[in-house]
């Protein structure tokens, strides 16, 4: 399965985004209101600059205190971004996201955004993808394809 066919499935399309200027506190907020685990952070909506996850929010605070809702989104953010394109393998992805320890992967085309995933997203889709291979060798071996 390919990147473009999760993004399909997702029920939201698009990709959130937050201003690196915008507060800790207001980030927080968004990713509860959405009860999502990361917003990528752009400062037009169309680059990635960098991503803003729950753990990047988690670890600061066991470091600094509640000081750090004060701080802006560009002072917590991960700036080396793992990006992928549409047309990447899933397979491939989560071997990446496994490898790396990170959740969430923006996708971009021609360097503009096109979607998010996360490793939940991938997962989902390599589960159907074996389940798919399941049927279709069950369905060779019994004479029924």
């Amino acid at each position: 399965m390919f990147v473009t066919q999760i993004l399909s499935g997702k029920s939201t399309q698009g990709v959130l985004t937050i201003d690196p200027a915008t507060s800790i506190a207001d980030a927080v907020a968004e990713l509860a209101a959405r009860r999502i685990g990361a917003l990528v952070v752009s400062s037009d909506g169309r680059r990635a600059e960098g991503i803003l996850s729950e753990r990047d929010i988690v670890r600061r605070l066991g470091q600094d205190g509640a000081d750090v809702l004060t701080h802006k989104v560009s002072d917590l953010m991960t700036s080396k971004l793992q990006t992928c394109a549409p047309g990447d393998r899933s397979d491939a992805i989560l071997a990446r996201m496994t490898e790396g320890r990170f959740r969430h992967m923006p996708v971009e085309e021609d360097g503009l955004l096109v979607g998010l995933i996360s490793l939940g997203d991938v997962v989902k889709a390599r589960l159907s993808e074996v389940s798919m291979e399941k049927d279709a060798l069950e369905a060779m071996i019994t004479g029924h394809a």
